[in-house]
């Protein structure tokens, strides 16, 4: 806009062409500082100091949106940092995904949805621009003790080890068991003899991707229906109505002391208990209506969407505030 504005007043101004204009407005922004192309008038050499004036200004002002635009970029990434290394310090029996990959980013999809607390660890930072800007993201090498302790390891409830390669995995195991033996980690194996390596780290339940998925494939051919009503009953998003979901019994639910039978759970709610998992670790399938309800005891059950949401509040009544 400038260089047009002086092309013009000088054509104008001196009667000069518009190329010497355009020409002499070029070195003039440029402070390239050759002489001028024709003796200038007094008009010409008031409106060249309006130009170089002009042009010093928008150097400047560039120069100026673009330090706040970086000062900015910087403060929001520095806050922002804090500020999530704040809400980390503050969970509670939480999940730590390590490993930001399809594996990773699949596990915290689904507890997103529950919804349950949970901070991703991953040292890629161009994996972490890939997931949602909502999550508790901490960069750091996830076999590192300090960044465990960062996201919280003491405090947490499960770790789910899923980087791409399996030392790391086991490395991360070994790190996260020593730190918290009460926790419950899963780990992801790329290769099948790494299971047994990662079971000997402490991994309570290892799993393998292409193991699962050869497995899957195969009972797609051989019991296709069945693997249609398990879909549905895991399904997640909304299409389906029945699910399958796990309800534990909290020690101030009503349901504490009934049976199957007298809880009204089947009654009342149109659920179906598949099975108990009672606190002693022993679990009946298809339990029968005499079977006791105890605390700490977890349901497998079957039913639409919103009742089992019912059934969730009852089971869980300190949860409610």
């Amino acid at each position: 806009m400038l260089t047009a504005a002086g092309t013009v007043g000088f054509h104008f101004i001196e009667g000069w062409s518009w190329f010497d204009s355009f020409y002499m407005v070029i070195i003039t922004l440029s402070t390239v500082g050759y002489q001028e192309v024709h003796p200038l008038s007094l008009a010409g050499r008031i409106f060249c100091m309006v130009v170089i004036i002009a042009g010093v200004a928008l150097v400047f002002l560039m120069i100026g949106a673009l330090t706040q635009a970086l000062l900015e970029f910087e403060l929001l990434r520095v806050f922002g940092k804090r500020r999530m290394e704040r809400e980390v310090a503050n969970l509670k029996d939480h999940y730590i995904i390590c490993g930001a990959g399809r594996v990773g980013n699949s596990v915290a999809r689904e507890l997103a949805l529950k919804p349950c607390p949970f901070v991703i660890v991953e040292s890629d930072e161009k994996s972490v621009a890939d997931l949602d800007s909502r999550w508790l993201v901490l960069i750091g090498d996830a076999a590192s003790e300090k960044t465990l302790r960062d996201a919280g390891i003491e405090r947490a409830t499960g770790l789910v080890a899923a980087t791409t390669t399996d030392a790391t995995n086991i490395y991360i195991v070994l790190t996260a068991r020593g730190l918290n033996p009460r926790i419950k980690i899963i780990a992801r194996a790329s290769e099948e003899r790494a299971g047994k390596h990662l079971k000997t780290a402490g991994a309570d339940v290892v799993i393998s991707p292409y193991a699962a998925a050869g497995h899957r494939i195969a009972q797609s051919f051989l019991r296709p229906h069945l693997l249609d009503f398990l879909d549905i009953a895991n399904d997640r998003s909304g299409t389906f109505e029945m699910l399958i979901e796990e309800v534990r019994i909290m020690a101030r639910s009503s349901l504490v002391g009934t049976t199957v039978g007298s809880s009204g759970i089947h009654h009342n709610f149109g659920i179906m208990i598949l099975a108990i998992r009672h606190a002693d670790g022993n679990t009946r399938y298809n339990p029968e209506a005499q079977e006791p309800i105890g605390a700490d005891d977890c349901l497998i059950a079957m039913g639409e969407t919103a009742q089992l949401a019912k059934l969730e509040n009852l089971a869980a009544p300190a949860a409610r505030s």
